[in-house]
């Protein structure tokens, strides 16, 4: 089965009665957890975004009170589940500025928390990425925005 393109999509969704684009919303949703959330996003959340981010930081705080220290393969595999869900989040949004402040937050976490990226070359590599990452997102951004958030990042270099 050849799946249709994007704008193949939106024509015949354009055309569908707002009844029956409900009740493919919904199936759609039932079909995958990540689905689910992104309407869930798009619904209820996005005319906030910024209290989105706060909840999103505030996840990334509990999470990292379980990050294990003592042994460096776990902090590893840890560190890339929150990351994994941080960027999950940063695709919801869809928002250069919120993918900026997702990232220097678990880049600020990952100093604050102790651990010693040194050790290990994937930990160093992990951290390096999202600095360059955060440094894309903020060039794209307006010229207040990027002074402001460029302030953050040159704590954590």
């Amino acid at each position: 089965m050849k799946t249709a393109s994007v704008n193949e999509l939106k024509q015949e969704l354009l055309n569908i009665p707002q009844k029956d684009l409900a009740e493919l919303c919904l199936r759609l949703a039932k079909f995958k957890k990540e689905n689910k959330e992104l309407l869930t996003f798009l619904l209820f959340e996005a005319h906030d975004v910024q209290s989105y981010i706060n909840s999103v930081k505030a996840l990334m705080d509990e999470e990292f009170t379980e990050v294990h220290k003592t042994n460096l393969y776990y902090v590893k595999k840890n560190l890339r589940r929150i990351l994994r869900t941080v960027s999950k989040h940063i695709k919801y949004t869809g928002s250069k500025q919120a993918e900026a402040e997702l990232l220097i937050h678990f880049c600020k976490l990952i100093k604050q928390s102790g651990i010693t990226l040194g050790k290990s070359t994937a930990l160093y590599n992990m951290y390096t990425q999202q600095l360059k990452k955060i440094n894309a997102a903020i060039a794209t951004m307006h010229e207040d925005l990027q002074y402001d958030l460029m302030k953050e990042v040159e704590h954590l270099v």
